[in-house]
């Protein structure tokens, strides 16, 4: 699929958002020929010909996209009636906590995000003020219509929403144009009929009429998204309050959720280009599985640290997201190198076993990845390795996954395996580059991840180099 990247667009609003306080009106068709200005398009109005997000290119907008390219969280069942009913202003409350969601029909989720922490909002402005949120996701799969899913999991006063809209189409709760969340809960919306391509941008934009901490976020993303409040727009890496994106699908058949930490999240690939591994693999399944990422940048398997450990998020970020077929686990290296670092390799193996074991009780497949080398980074210590090396042995002799992606050995240099292979390092011994990721999504085989007996069949049964994939049961090349 096409590779959208959107940089001069980027350049252009960020070096314009310091003028926008007083000059945005002038500043939208300079910014954008042609097109509505900035201001409209960024309202926080809520009307639907100015609030929202900017639309995205497609045959509904005739127009690029502004904003850069960049992937969901559990969902609940929405009304079988394609378009919602008629909105009122009457706010929904939601006392519910946050649980797990269900999917029914051919819902399916295209995008998703972790919640990771509760942030402060640390946006200046003075007393909390009214902020509306773009955040801008990159969709795997399409769809005639969509539904979001808006967190408030590390909220500790309830969330005002007082308009929701996706690539400019009003969003509903309930018929309602408002919702409040409840303190650790969740909600899903309406609904709404809006054309969703597969590998393009959606425009998510929430808006909160007080924007009281702690804000739930998913930081560092690796793509930009804006704020926007009284004194203008900004720029952020935290996606806030979204954490999923599901859509009617129209020809995919299911989704994939890959859950794991900053290899999987993405750290060390370029801003706003859709680098990490997940999304390499998403282009090769050409529309036809959603893969959504649940990677966590510092996630562990048997401890809470940088976000709830894996272990205790399974079930809401993997097993419960609309329309799952499949689950990819990569974790387990901040276990070994992380402190306090877990000494025992049986503890780790037995933990990814045990979330195999959960989602072979649903009915899903599992595909585990080895544990890549590290040596040069600041934790790493021959001991800590040799901890790194058994749970891989561990992990390839089987029983723990049902298939097995060798990422140490595509990853590994040949010539000093306990490191990273130079072309393939982001600069940090740890996390890998661009390269890097692209290697890793370009060798996962698509029959290992759905089993050869996927009545859809592959959509992709090539390797990178395009001969045709050779499943080997414990890992190895594809």
């Amino acid at each position: 699929m096409p590779r959208l990247r959107g940089r001069a667009p980027l350049i252009v609003l960020v070096a314009a958002t310091a003028a926008l306080a007083t000059g945005a009106a002038l500043a939208g068709p300079l910014l954008f020929p042609g097109s509505p200005s900035l201001a409209g398009r960024l309202s926080s109005s809520g009307s639907p010909s100015s609030a929202g997000s900017v639309p995205r290119s497609g045959p509904d907008t005739g127009g690029a996209h502004p904003y850069p390219r960049p992937i969901a969280g559990p969902v609940v069942p929405a009304p079988a009636a394609s378009v919602p009913p008629a909105a009122s202003s009457a706010p929904v409350s939601s006392a519910v906590p946050a649980a797990p969601a269900r999917s029914t029909g051919r819902w399916l989720a295209t995008w998703s995000a972790a919640p990771t922490a509760g942030v402060d909002d640390t946006y200046p402005g003075g007393a909390p003020a009214r902020r509306t949120i773009h955040n801008i996701v990159h969709t795997s799969i399409g769809g005639d219509a969509a539904r979001i899913t808006v967190s408030n999991l590390f909220g500790t006063r309830p969330l005002a929403v007082d308009h929701a809209a996706v690539d400019n189409r009003p969003v509903t709760f309930r018929g309602a144009t408002a919702v409040t969340v409840a303190a650790g809960g969740q909600v899903v919306s309406d609904p709404v009929v809006v054309p969703v391509a597969a590998d393009s941008d959606l425009v998510v934009t929430l808006r909160t009429p007080a924007a009281e901490g702690p804000v739930t976020a998913h930081p560092r993303s690796h793509q930009t998204s804006y704020v926007e409040d009284a004194t203008g727009v900004r720029p952020t890496t935290d996606w806030r309050y979204l954490t999923t994106v599901d859509v009617r699908a129209t020809t995919a058949t299911g989704t994939i959720a890959v859950i794991g930490d900053s290899l999987t999240a993405g750290t060390g690939s370029a801003l706003d280009t859709n680098s990490r591994w997940p999304d390499v693999l998403a282009d090769r399944l050409r529309g036809r599985y959603g893969v959504v990422n649940a990677g966590i940048a510092g996630n562990r398997v048997l401890r809470d640290g940088t976000g709830i450990r894996a272990s205790a998020r399974f079930d809401r970020d993997a097993l419960d997201i609309a329309g799952i077929r499949a689950v990819v686990i990569a974790l387990g290296i901040n276990d070994v190198q992380k402190h306090p670092q877990e000494t025992d390799p049986r503890r780790i193996a037995d933990a990814l076993r045990s979330l195999t074991l959960r989602a072979h009780a649903r009915g899903l497949r599992v595909v585990g990845a080895t544990l890549m080398p590290y040596e040069g980074y600041r934790t790493w210590t021959p001991a800590r390795n040799a901890v790194r090396e058994r749970v891989n042995e561990l992990i390839r002799a089987g029983g723990v996954f049902d298939a097995v992606l060798d990422f140490d050995a595509m990853a590994r240099d040949p010539h000093r395996p306990t490191r990273l292979l130079p072309a393939y390092d982001s600069g940090d011994h740890l996390h890998l580059n661009d390269a890097g990721y692209r290697r890793l999504g370009s060798s996962v085989d698509p029959v290992s991840l759905m089993g050869p007996t996927d009545p859809a069949g592959p959509a992709d049964s090539t390797g990178p180099a395009g001969q045709p994939h050779r499943q080997q049961p414990v890992g190895g090349r594809f």
